[in-house]
């Protein structure tokens, strides 16, 4: 598959074709996260209620990080 980048105000952007949107379910305001690979990039689209899940879960881990250990021995 090939895009072109364009000027979009002072920024670059691309175009997605129609059947990426529609095979990734994105629309209007989603948002994506841009991950640079190599010389490569990939776009994957972001859950909000899972990252709402791995922020809460990543605080409690530091949190009660000594707790979790001896919970596990």
């Amino acid at each position: 598959m090939e895009a072109k980048v364009r000027k979009i105000g002072n920024s670059l952007g691309v175009i997605l074709p129609k059947h990426v949107i529609e095979e990734l379910h994105l629309k209007s305001g989603d948002k994506l996260s841009i991950e640079k690979k190599g010389s490569n990039l990939e776009l994957r689209p972001i859950d909000p209620d899972f990252e709402e899940w791995a922020d809460a879960y990543r605080q409690l881990n530091t949190d009660y990080k000594d707790v979790l250990k001896a919970l596990a021995e």
